[in-house]
């Protein structure tokens, strides 16, 4: 009989992966899903290991979840999932996670803490499963931590199908119980930033111009306007301010530039200084007059993945009403060859005055940089740290692992991998050597060459460099995220596409800065 009914419900499983109930067959008070976590069994344990959460569903069955879970196969690793029908009227679809070991934490090999990856990962896992079975109303185990819980539902249901006519279907997934919503929220909002900065990124070109970029950042910014003051500056802002650099990338394009200022006050009585936050805009980067290949250029419609990160980490702020005071400094514009574009060997001049012998346009990220953290002295910044996908040198050194920190303030470099380790988008120290400033300081026409006369190596740390040299402030960090723009299957709880890396991370910096005395 035992064998018969494991027969039975390993084909029902089998049955429903692959034919999943369609919306029209079942009622909406049907369509309602739990994700539920378990851990590894210790060896000397015969029983199934739940979180408080899954023990006290299997009780409220009267254990039919134990015996189903023991007879329809072998214990859940770390990952992986199983859903099981019927169980409760009020959930007839429960995905159960297996969350691995218990009670693990941070791990120094690996630099981030395990079991908030792992349950993120897991809980991805079975949202996306219930999901793809279109159930609109998902309620989600805390398994020991709502926040993390939160981020991996909201980050592993995102998809970006804005200009497709089947679309999947919307879940708003929820807290299952009472365990820490106010953590759950923070999760939602931290996961709600970072699909932000995907949306933006993931959109084409041609909707995500410098404009249409700085007007969706203002209608975001809308609700916290009491807080929250916004800066469109235009071309001729640009001219008074003699951005010299930032003007000579935006030449070939017929879209004009616009540097976007956002200013958060979240404690308005501080007398510390504000975190500023650079951004590079490039919303297309064709390359220039020093073209990229056709292969793959579709992709450089994320190039402005810095200042993506940047808007959305004030946009998230803003809605934690975290206390601390932040600017965003957004220079946005368009990389495009045309007779009006900078050429290979042209001189331009920096805001403070240095000159930049310009050798490859495509090496136009630092120069639009380069102005913007000239002007975001003049708000004598307690920290001062860019993003930006600056370099594929960088993905060739750490590939999608983590984003590289050129910094020179080792107090600015603890609070960035303190973050990081909590949110797991991981971040690593790079080289600042004068080896590297050395090679973009000799320059046969300007005070700067832009790729340094040594162009097929260090690509990121001479990229790095550069960038120190339009820098004064005590605290600077300069994080290259060209490796991290994309997710093809590495992180688990983000689904292909754009990444919106690392929001999360600077996210938990700014909630960290807020409580450093």
């Amino acid at each position: 009989m035992l064998l018969r009914f494991r027969k039975f419900l390993i084909y029902g499983i089998r049955r429903h992966k692959c034919r999943p109930f369609s919306v029209s067959s079942v009622t909406s008070s049907s369509r309602k899903g739990l994700v539920l976590g378990v851990y590894d069994k210790d060896k000397d344990e015969g029983s199934i290991r739940f979180t408080d959460a899954g023990a006290s569903f299997d009780k409220l069955v009267s254990g039919k979840l134990t015996q189903m879970l023991s007879i329809s196969g072998p214990p859940l690793k770390m990952g992986k999932s199983r859903v099981f029908y019927g169980l409760h009227q009020d959930f007839p679809s429960v995905a159960v996670v297996g969350l691995g070991k218990k009670g693990v934490g941070v791990c120094g090999k690996e630099n981030w803490d395990i079991c908030r990856e792992n349950i993120r990962a897991a809980v991805s896992v079975g949202c996306k499963q219930l999901q793809d079975l279109e159930i609109p109303h998902v309620e989600v185990d805390s398994c020991g931590d709502s926040q993390s819980a939160a981020e991996g539902a909201v980050l592993s249901l995102f998809e970006y199908d804005e200009f497709k006519g089947k679309k999947k279907i919307h879940v708003t997934p929820q807290l299952h119980g009472s365990a820490d919503p106010g953590a759950w929220e923070k999760g939602v909002l931290y996961g709600d930033g970072q699909n932000l900065a995907r949306s933006l990124m993931e959109a084409p070109a041609n909707h995500v111009t410098p404009k249409l970029f700085a007007d969706t950042i203002e209608q975001k910014l809308s609700p916290f306007s009491d807080r929250v003051m916004i800066h469109k500056r235009p071309k001729s802002w640009i001219e008074s301010e003699q951005m010299g650099a930032f003007l000579s990338v935006s030449k070939g394009s017929e879209e004009p530039p616009i540097f976007l200022e956002v200013h958060y006050t979240g404690a308005p009585d501080s007398s510390k200084g504000p975190l500023v936050l650079v951004g590079k805009g490039i919303t297309f980067d064709s390359g220039g007059i020093s073209l990229k290949s056709s292969s793959g250029m579709d992709a450089m419609r994320a190039d402005m993945g810095g200042a993506a990160s940047v808007c959305s980490t004030i946009v998230t702020a803003a809605a934690l009403k975290l206390p601390v005071n932040i600017i965003g400094l957004t220079p946005l514009c368009e990389n495009m060859p045309s007779g009006k574009a900078t050429k290979p060997g042209d001189v331009v001049h920096a805001k403070n005055g240095k000159t930049i012998q310009v050798d490859n346009t495509d090496a136009e990220g630092r120069l639009i940089l380069a102005d913007a953290l000239c002007y975001a002295h003049s708000f004598n910044p307690r920290a001062l740290v860019n993003a930006a996908t600056l370099t594929g040198a960088m993905n060739v050194a750490l590939g999608s692992a983590a984003s590289g920190v050129f910094t020179n303030s080792d107090w600015l470099w603890d609070q960035l991998y303190k973050a990081s380790v909590i949110t797991g988008d991981r971040v690593w120290r790079m080289p600042l050597f004068q080896h590297y400033t050395r090679q973009v300081t000799e320059s046969a026409l300007a005070d700067l060459n832009n790729i340094g006369k040594y162009s097929g190596s260090a690509g990121a740390c001479t990229a790095a460099a550069f960038l120190q040299e339009f820098v004064t402030a005590s605290h600077w960090a300069h994080l290259d995220i060209a490796g991290v723009m994309t997710n093809k299957d590495e992180v688990p709880y983000l689904r292909k596409g754009m990444s919106g890396r690392p929001t999360r991370t600077l996210v938990e910096f700014a909630a960290g800065l807020a409580s450093e005395p």
